[in-house]
């Protein structure tokens, strides 16, 4: 009787202790969300989007290292921001820490890690990296996703990878 006592009180506290623990993740979800919706201010920029991936052939790929000399990694949730707007997006040079961004399409949201400078191809703001373009166009079709806004977001406590929509 006491070993079956014993076994209810201990699944009775693993309940617990896991649906709060899913508790604290939705809170947790829901305050980032706030954050990212905060961030959104005047800072947004409106362009095109395009992938690059520098293990495929072609001179307009740029090298394996990013500007902050990571190694380019096309499951990362990643990006190279355009030059010109380098210093909006926490100056990211070589050597230097890398900045996030929220990207967002007609339909869907990500955080990005802008680890990079480019685009080569002109007249992109943004180049995504294998992941993250096959986030915002699943068959790598497209080639170019127009209309995309990218907001640099203050600090580097950030979560690459996609946001719920509301």
């Amino acid at each position: 009787m006491s070993v079956r006592l014993s076994a209810a009180i201990c699944g009775a506290t693993i309940l617990f202790a896991c649906s709060a623990l899913a508790m604290a993740r939705s809170e947790i979800r829901a305050v980032h969300a706030l954050a990212v919706d905060r961030a959104a201010d005047g800072n947004t920029v409106v362009g095109a989007a395009s992938m690059y991936n520098p293990f495929r052939p072609g001179y307009r790929e740029g090298g394996t290292s990013t500007a902050t000399g990571e190694r380019y990694n096309p499951s990362a949730w990643a990006a190279a921001i355009q030059t010109t707007l380098r210093e909006r997006f926490g100056g990211v040079h070589h050597g230097g820490r890398a900045s996030y961004a929220l990207v967002e399409d007609t339909n869907k949201k990500a955080i990005v890690k802008i680890n990079d400078v480019g685009p080569l191809t002109p007249g992109r703001i943004i180049d995504f990296n294998e992941q993250t373009m096959r986030y915002f166009d699943p068959s790598l079709r497209l080639g170019v996703i127009q209309n995309v806004k990218v907001t640099p977001l203050p600090g580097d406590d950030w979560t690459p990878g996609p946001i719920a929509q509301r």
